[in-house]
């Protein structure tokens, strides 16, 4: 591939996932928010983050079947106009039923670029290569979140309506995309060839509605979860969103190099990488020191997961079949993430009989323990299944 389009793509990658990024754009807000709305439930606060996977799961499986119809590109460009539309909306009146409506709405873009931006990835590169852009995604995504949150905390630092206006990023994003992306145009099956999905899509799929279900809980409590003198800082609460993600940035671009290392196990590494930040968040709020390196931990996690789960997927299935992989793997993530405070929430009731954060952090960090735990499990089931197939 030549070197001046490979750069073009990979804008085009960066563009998609800071579409991605915009998902947590009122995280560093979410205590400013829970104030000024004081009647309205702590879980629904945290839906603001979570409330997009609701749209995202039903659009990610639409995309999968459109892309036989529509060209990605089209998609992706309508992903970032929405991103950039729907990210002001609120500004239109002070309700928080408007806000989480727009949040909702926001799946729709969040929906089209998590499920294509490896369908891309996976249409123009193979082998290693692959797993380095992967990487380079998981960084950009990384590193949407770091602006998004960052800056979202500093904008929103005096008046939490301000942190809006870092969605003006899903316009630059549909800008980058329609200037950077080739068109492919729309996937052909290929003669009599269905699109299908093979067991270990779904099993990968399962895994990721664990890390997310569990690993959600960094960005919906951390704003609320710090206390002592740090307590309701919004930038404080941005940097640490934000730094979670650069460790993204920074797993993301040494990826191929640490999946050689772990290998089979990546997967299961990932999630444990959360556990140890769970720790620490649980042990130290007060100290901003151990709350980055929770954070880092955090992000650790993501950035190693999503790509190298995407990988395997895209890896287990023929070409055609490569966006409704994706689709199907975003649909669990969203499932995860969606379904995480609420029921999280009431575990932390019934189990430890008092709702907070540090009680939701303990049941998530036993919860992504046993998950890990399940993971390499089944990669030694796979691995003898092999060996015995030899």
């Amino acid at each position: 591939m030549m070197e001046q389009k490979r750069r073009k793509i990979l804008t085009a990658v960066a563009g998609i996932s800071f579409i991605q990024g915009l998902q947590y754009c009122v995280a560093p807000v979410l205590e400013q928010i829970r104030q000024h709305f004081p009647d309205t439930a702590v879980s629904l606060v945290q839906m603001l983050i979570t409330a997009p996977a609701l749209l995202a799961m039903a659009v990610a499986v639409i995309s999968g079947w459109l892309v036989v119809k529509v060209s990605k590109k089209k998609m992706l460009v309508v992903a970032g106009f929405l991103a950039g539309v729907l990210g002001f909306v609120p500004l239109l009146a002070d309700d928080f039923r408007l806000l989480l409506l727009s949040r909702t709405l926001y799946g729709i873009p969040l929906g089209l670029a998590t499920a294509l931006n490896t369908a891309v990835v996976a249409d123009f590169f193979e082998g290693d290569e692959r797993v380095s852009v992967m990487g380079f995604q998981a960084a950009s995504v990384g590193a949407g979140m770091v602006v998004v949150t960052t800056v979202g905390g500093m904008l929103g630092a005096g008046d939490f309506t301000h942190a809006y206006f870092i969605n003006v990023i899903g316009f630059i994003s549909m800008i980058l995309i329609a200037v950077c992306l080739p068109d492919t145009g729309s996937v052909q099956a290929g003669g009599t060839e269905k699109i299908t999905l093979n067991k270990k899509v779904f099993q990968v799929s399962a895994f990721g509605f664990l890390e997310f279900f569990f690993l959600i809980t960094f960005t919906t409590n951390i704003a609320m979860h710090i206390s002592g003198g740090l307590a309701g800082n919004s930038q404080v609460s941005g940097i640490l969103t934000g730094i979670f993600s650069g460790a993204q940035i920074l797993i993301g671009l040494v990826l191929v190099y640490l999946t050689k290392k772990t290998g089979k196990y990546t997967l299961p590494t990932a999630m444990l990488s959360f556990c140890a930040g769970g720790i620490l968040m649980i042990l130290f709020p007060e100290n901003l020191a151990m709350l980055i390196a929770g954070a880092v931990f955090c992000g650790f996690s993501q950035g190693v997961f999503i790509p190298t789960a995407m990988v395997e997927v895209a890896d287990s299935v023929r070409p055609a079949a490569a966006a409704m992989g994706s689709a199907c793997f975003t649909c669990a993530m969203c499932m995860g993430q969606l379904a995480s405070p609420v029921i999280l929430n009431k575990a932390a009731e019934l189990l430890l009989h008092e709702v907070n954060t540090k009680n939701v952090y303990i049941i998530a960090t036993a919860g992504m323990a046993a998950a890990a735990a399940g993971a390499v499990l089944w990669k030694r089931e796979n691995k003898d299944k092999k060996s015995m197939n030899k």
